[in-house]
């Protein structure tokens, strides 16, 4: 995988009370088709695949993940195979009606598609055992991608000049990104992370990788769970492109940048603070989104 573009940084330039400063870093601009923090989490997962020299890498995800797209994308540059176990059945005749999963296959990967029910038991021994039996030896990347390798790639977001930010703000869905910023973050700095999804376990997936403790989850910005969307989040993201001109994904960013500015208007941070939100990416998912979304007769997100 080719060195990706630096970073850039945006000011926000959000009124309040406060002279709080907010910024957006936007890891969405790093790489056309590997975006943000896949690009990050498959990095190292990448050189380490070929270093073994494993031909396939196999990996998990649902109807629009963001890390199927990347795996398959990264592997085509790699020279590599890749196996997608998808969740869901009903997807099998659906590809072509689906921009995540045909963009997948354009590149090469192939698709082994489950119940929800066998997708469950996608971490078991025999599970992973009848997986090489049907595809023979393969290098397995989690569901989302997180691995010690992964923290490695995210622990490269931050550099030196972003020491001078008071707070580190990312959404959280795996708890791989947060892990990487918490531990090359300064002891003086503290991590927000924004949960896409319902439940305290992510403290200690988190806590499996992250080497300080400065950091906090904030669990109220999930909008009903993972990938669960109301017509407000959708307004928000479609105010904050006409606003500043950044798009956000319903599932990740855009729930974060709600509360992050949510939390400004109600106080919770101190006069003068300095804030940079990560943006990671996951652009590509909006068109899956946004069919579904036109399904159910609700507004669209404005790309």
């Amino acid at each position: 995988m080719q060195t990706p573009k630096p970073s850039l940084i945006q000011q926000i330039p959000f009124k309040n009370k406060g002279n709080i400063e907010l910024y957006i870093k936007r890891e969405d601009l790093i790489h056309p088709f590997i975006s943000g923090n896949k690009f990050r989490k498959l990095k190292y997962n990448i050189v380490e695949a070929q270093a073994v020299k494993y031909q396939t890498v196999l990996t998990f995800g649902g109807a629009y993940s963001n890390h199927i797209a990347a795996t398959a994308y990264a592997c085509k540059i790699s020279g590599l195979k890749s196996i997608g176990v998808i969740r869901g059945e009903e997807l099998r005749p659906k590809i072509n009606e689906n921009p995540t999963l045909s963009f997948a296959q354009s590149c090469g990967m192939e698709f082994l598609f489950v119940t929800r029910i066998d997708y469950r038991k996608k971490t078991e021994s025999e599970f992973i055992e009848n997986l090489k039996k049907q595809f023979g030896d393969f290098y397995m990347i989690p569901e989302g991608g997180t691995n010690t390798l992964a923290v490695k790639g995210c622990e490269e977001i931050l550099n030196n000049d972003d020491a001078r930010y008071d707070f580190i703000c990312s959404c959280v869905g795996t708890g791989g990104t947060i892990s990487g910023l918490i531990n090359t973050s300064s002891a003086e700095q503290k991590i927000l992370g924004f949960t896409a999804l319902k439940g305290d376990f992510l403290n200690q997936d988190i806590r499996k990788f992250a080497t300080n403790s400065n950091w906090d989850l904030l669990t109220d910005y999930h909008f009903g769970g993972y990938a669960k969307i109301k017509p407000e989040l959708i307004a928000f993201i479609n105010a904050f492109k006409t606003d500043y001109g950044i798009l956000l994904d319903p599932i990740y960013t855009g729930k974060m940048m709600f509360g992050i500015i949510d939390l400004i208007k109600k106080g919770y941070f101190l006069s003068n603070t300095k804030i940079l939100a990560i943006h990671t990416g996951g652009l590509q998912g909006i068109s899956g989104i946004n069919l579904r979304l036109k399904q159910q007769n609700k507004p669209l997100i404005k790309v």
